[in-house]
């Protein structure tokens, strides 16, 4: 009877799951071609219009699709293994979110293979798309909005169950993340349903471009810290427990997040540092917000780091170091974590240069953001999306995992393929290169400097196509194996010193969600209203 349960339970998140790393398969095709065609050694594919329609299905697949869909299957997995209770609102009401957010994503899918909505990830106007482009996008966002109100239902269900008791960890910052998303995907929703539909129908003529863009910074950056935060939630509950440890601080883990919550929304404008539609003054406040997610990623190190010097102390690890050698470095969740946080160090102070008023310019539409984007989003993140699969899957599915070495194997390509992507898009954009281009319209004297950098470039693409064809094997091979006699139970780490009573402020989100409206209202109020209070100009559709 509980096998039977627990596969019932197990089906709308292995849904999702499935939708999420079918479509990356994809994306990584699509990127390997595009590491092909920015080479040079290829002059054959090189397409500008095939190039822009792989980019922009490239970067809305990883950016939306994989991530979206992973998390909700995540967390519908986290709520049901760590609080035990039924779903709020039922399992047909998760189905329904599912369907209209699928529904949506190939609406958009069919619009940008058939290069119908070739105007990239961030789909900033005057670029258009088809309105079935935008319709697609809101409905897979409309979908997700179900998610959010079952993860921040089923959480306060259960508190009413067990007053006083500190709701676990895993279950505490994914309802933190559904709140961040529904917020941040606020700015986005608005942008298409109030602007880009309207317009791309011909209802309208003309649009604000400033308050396009405007609207789009309220998520562009948020969004980030939704991607971001199932990764911290391995970080704190799934990586001690594989190592064989406890975590060190549940109070800093859920301070770490809270402060993700608040900091991470009201910054989108770094992003327009060099656009006219905002003044200095705004721009330079969203500047300190931005330096003040530091402070939450820094805690997170540090906890991370002890809770892994714990579990290596446990292992019989001796000296300054000794821990680090202990530690089992062949368990798939280990390894990623170890890898996860150097990719998380590395990128984090390429993040500071961009942060910088000043320094932005110099890097700021060049290769640069391409190397710290993927270097933070694809290696620091999507890595342990790969292990928190490879650790789930066993209970997910009631079948092993199909090989251990595989996966192994995979996590070691990933990271090391990302950072022969990365480092030479970091120097490409310090010497020159821009990006959003194809080919680059310069002479050859001019770009001689940056060959063996692209020959880099091209070598990492292939070594991270193959390994998201290990990922997508193994987990494949596992599915199709026959099930165990018994399916294993999703543990998370205990913290090493439980608190038998969390602070309220610790345990809840109410008082916090009071605070962010503030601070949203203050950071986005007046740069919005704005547009409303004096004559701006639009602008007319431009395509590629």
């Amino acid at each position: 009877m509980e096998a039977r349960m627990a596969a019932s339970e197990s089906r709308l998140p292995l849904a999702n799951i499935w939708i999420a790393f079918i479509t990356f398969a994809l994306a990584a095709f699509m990127g390997l071609y595009q590491v092909a065609e920015r080479s040079g050694l290829f002059p054959k594919i090189e397409i500008i219009e095939l190039y822009f329609r792989s980019v922009s299905s490239h970067g809305v697949i990883m950016g939306y699709v994989l991530t979206t869909f992973f998390i909700m299957g995540f967390g519908y997995w986290v709520a049901s293994s760590s609080l035990k209770i039924p779903l709020w609102g039922g399992k047909k009401l998760g189905w329904l979110g599912f369907l209209i957010s699928l529904g949506g994503t190939a609406m958009a899918a069919i619009m940008l293979f058939t290069g119908k909505a070739s105007i990239m990830y961030t789909f900033y106007p005057p670029l258009k798309a088809n309105p079935l482009f935008y319709i697609g996008a809101a409905f897979l966002v409309v979908g997700s909005w179900v998610w959010c109100l079952q993860m921040v239902m089923t959480m306060n269900v259960w508190k009413k169950q067990n007053p006083g008791v500190p709701v676990p960890l895993s279950m505490y910052g994914m309802t933190a993340n559904a709140i961040l998303w529904f917020i941040t995907s606020l700015g986005v929703s608005s942008e298409v349903l109030f602007q880009l539909i309207p317009w791309s129908l011909g209802w309208i003529d003309t649009i604000d471009v400033g308050l396009a863009r405007t609207l789009f910074s309220w998520t562009l950056h948020a969004i980030v810290y939704f991607w971001l935060i199932p990764a911290y939630i391995a970080f704190y509950t799934l990586v001690p427990k594989a190592a064989g440890g406890k975590l060190f601080s549940d109070e800093f883990s859920r301070i770490s997040i809270l402060m993700l919550l608040v900091f991470s929304l009201p910054i989108g404008m770094h992003h327009l540092y060099v656009d006219p539609f905002q003044s200095a003054g705004w721009k330079f406040v969203h500047m300190i917000g931005t330096f003040m997610v530091a402070v939450p990623t820094l805690i997170t190190g540090f906890t991370v780091i002890a809770s892994m010097e714990v579990a290596g102390r446990l292992r019989g690890g001796k000296g300054l170091f000794g821990w680090i050698k202990a530690l089992n470095w062949s368990n798939p969740m280990v390894l990623a974590g170890g890898l996860s946080l150097l990719m998380l160090t590395v990128g984090g102070w390429g993040g500071v240069v961009n942060a910088s008023y000043s320094m932005d310019v110099a890097v700021h539409n060049t290769q640069w953001i391409t190397g710290h984007f993927h270097l933070i989003f694809a290696g620091t993140t999507v890595i342990m999306y790969f292990a928190i699969a490879y650790y789930m899957w066993p209970s997910l599915t009631g079948k092993p995992l199909f090989s251990k070495k595989m996966a192994l194997a995979q996590l070691w390509l990933w990271f090391i393929g990302m950072l022969i992507l990365t480092l030479p898009w970091h120097i490409l954009g310090l010497i020159g290169q821009p990006r959003r281009i194809g080919v680059p319209p310069y002479s050859a004297e001019f770009t001689a400097p940056w060959e063996p950098y692209l020959i880099l470039m091209f070598t990492g693409g292939v070594i991270l196509f193959f390994s998201a064809l290990l990922l997508i094997i193994n987990l494949l091979f596992s599915h199709l194996k026959r099930k165990s006699s018994e399916r294993p139970v999703m543990e998370y780490a205990q913290a090493l010193h439980p608190s038998l009573k969390m602070p309220t402020l610790l345990n809840g989100f109410g008082f916090w969600t009071a605070v962010i409206a503030v601070y949203m209202v203050a950071s986005y109020g007046y740069p919005i209203l704005q547009f409303f209070l004096m004559e701006t100009h639009g602008t007319f559709p431009w395509s590629i």
